[in-house]
């Protein structure tokens, strides 16, 4: 097995190096309130070098490169051993920007991309309801258009960052007497305006992250619709393409996994090092091999995409198996850190291992992320093997009966 890029690639991971030696030097980012000055001058710099935003055209922001996709490997593996920023995180990089490009408006590209591109634009996604989870295509907010407006009535739930967020992009009921699927449509909506009322969620962590949103008259202007009225629901299926594959990389398992190493290296089980204990290192040996075939399925998807193939089967399980090796490495990690996982999370300050107590927290959220693990392993299933959907069994007596 070659694993290596080739003499082209390699002398392109050398002028990478070179740059952000150049740019961004060996010791990372400045304190607050200079990194994000320097982090914003910085990406202006790599885009101008065609290091980011390589998909985006330059006339809405971005670095238009020819598609490689051994190169934007590299560039991910070399800006992060430096450290180095990538695009602006959120959903506006992560899932506006891609979905805009394949079914926006040009006129809606010319708007909305380039100020997203340069971290002007924060965005908030309304897809989920109380009611409508899993079963997204329930959804019960609905749009009516009123003129040249739509009036937007309902309510959003698990909104990250709703309360930073200067536009929602979101999924509304506009056909209320069509089939569920197809009455839906996408609509960008301005977050400052009357009719909208954000309330934050406390989270086990004891974080605000996620809030409920709800929408009582609010109003965007009617082009401000993403692809055709009622068609929504293949717009989205861009937006959640593109989030499960930012969720689904090996090298944040890899992250994790290091921070293990380093935490079994400091710790203790008894009197003797947490690794020269059997159990720990038979768990630690289980986990390993779940990340190793991630990794070597990554690198698989990689060669295929090289060469202008299919992903497959794989592409439908990145997602999954990062949740399933997520909860492993913060399990385990909360037996290393002994008393320091009875700590309440979110109240106590986080200076030590009991940081573990939030990453494990966390990662029972991230089973529902992008889609829960169950719907998950459903589309593996039907898109990945090929098997029958489960048929609905109605009017059959129960087991209790």
């Amino acid at each position: 097995m070659d694993l290596g890029y080739g003499p082209e690639h390699e002398a392109f991971r050398a002028e990478v190096r070179e740059f952000l030696e150049s740019e961004w030097g060996r010791d990372g980012a400045p304190a607050e309130p200079e990194r994000e000055r320097r982090e914003s001058e910085f990406r202006r710099k790599a885009t101008g070098r065609g290091y980011l935003n390589r998909g985006v055209p330059r006339r809405y922001g971005g670095s238009e490169q020819t598609p490689d996709v051994l190169r934007a490997q590299i560039i991910r593996e070399e800006f992060g051993r430096a450290r180095a920023p990538l695009e602006v995180p959120g959903a506006g990089m992560m899932m506006v920007v891609p979905t805009l490009l394949e079914c926006g408006a040009e006129w809606q590209k010319e708007h909305f991309i380039p100020p997203t591109v340069a971290g002007e634009y924060r965005w908030a996604q309304g897809y989920s309801e109380p009611g409508a989870g899993s079963d997204l295509a329930s959804l019960k907010t609905r749009a009516e258009r009123v003129g040249d407006e739509w009036t937007i009535h309902g309510q959003k739930i698990w909104t990250s960052y709703a309360r930073e967020a200067d536009y929602f992009f979101m999924l509304v009921r506009t056909e209320p007497d069509a089939p569920k699927h197809a009455g839906i449509s996408y609509l960008l909506v301005p977050a400052d305006q009357p009719g909208i009322e954000i309330q934050p969620l406390k989270q086990i962590t004891g974080e605000s992250q996620f809030n409920q949103v709800f929408f009582d008259g609010a109003r965007t202007p009617a082009d401000w619709i993403v692809g055709e009225r009622g068609q929504g629901w293949q717009v989205s299926r861009t937006t959640l393409r593109h989030e499960r594959g930012h969720i689904g990389g090996a090298d944040r398992s890899l992250q994790l996994w290091n921070s293990l190493m380093r935490l079994a290296g400091r710790s203790r089980c008894g009197d003797s090092p947490a690794l020269d204990d059997p159990r720990i290192r038979d768990l630690m040996v289980q986990v390993l091999g779940y990340l190793r075939a991630q990794e070597y399925s990554g690198f698989t998807l990689l060669t295929r995409a090289a060469r202008g193939q299919e992903a497959g089967l794989l592409e439908t399980t990145s997602k999954l198996q990062y949740s399933r090796i997520a909860a492993l490495i913060s399990k385990l990690a909360l037996q290393l850190i002994g008393d320091s996982s009875l700590l309440a999370p979110g109240l106590q300050p986080e200076r030590g291992d009991e940081r573990w107590l939030n990453q494990f927290m966390g990662s029972l959220g991230m089973a529902i992320a992008g889609g829960t693990s169950n719907i998950q392993r459903n589309l593996v299933a039907e898109r990945g093997l090929g098997l029958p959907r489960d048929a609905p069994v109605r009017g059959e007596p129960s087991a209790a009966e």
